[in-house]
């Protein structure tokens, strides 16, 4: 019998033939873990965990327009739940309201950051190392997200396709206020031997 935390398995070896259920899995079905579904929800998982990652090591005193920058991303952990359990058939959905406060929320960071007219080198403190790679890892998840969309196999609301497409601008507001804050000098790139 598999060890069990507050009820749930670490494992049930129902998934050994490469097939599970979602919500809304009708009795007795069982879905390939190959489909398009499950390839978002690792994407959407992964983005996940490198936030978690990214808020770790978020300075305590790292506020954005008067909140934590811990309290933030981990906000972005819970829609991107939200989101994963839309993908995996459950009745949610990220509201257009909270597209409209993301959004709102990435231009005030844009306000206190110096113009620029140019791609930027990643890199600058551990931090902003950390949401560099969070932005191109939401680049990829929403990708499959619409992917899963387009594909007819799930519909995802409007909204929580917004959402995800916003995250990438946060995480680069994110990333460069992080490198303002810290007086590091962002760089374009050189583009180098470039015939």
């Amino acid at each position: 019998m598999p060890f069990r935390v507050t009820g749930m398995a670490l494992f049930t070896g129902k998934g050994d033939k490469g097939t599970t259920k979602l919500f809304d899995t009708p009795q007795g079905q069982r879905i390939s873990k190959s489909s398009s579904i499950f390839e978002c929800l690792g994407q959407l998982d992964e983005l996940n965990t490198v936030v978690g990652w990214c808020k770790v090591a978020c300075p305590q005193d790292f506020e954005v327009i008067g909140r934590s920058g811990r309290e933030l991303l981990h906000e972005v952990q819970d829609y991107l739940f939200t989101i994963q359990a839309e993908a995996a058939g459950a009745p949610k959905s990220v509201s257009q309201a909270s597209v409209e406060t993301l959004s709102a929320l990435i231009n005030e960071i844009e306000k206190e950051l110096p113009e620029i007219k140019t791609f930027l080198v990643p890199g600058g403190t551990e931090f902003s190392a950390r949401l560099d790679i969070a932005r191109a890892i939401s680049r990829r998840a929403e990708r499959r997200l619409v992917t899963l969309h387009e594909s007819g196999e799930r519909a995802i609301s409007e909204s929580s396709r917004a959402y995800a497409n916003r995250l990438s601008s946060l995480f680069y507001a994110l990333t460069r206020l992080a490198n303002h804050r810290a007086g590091i000098v962002e760089k374009p790139p050189a583009y180098r031997d470039v015939a």
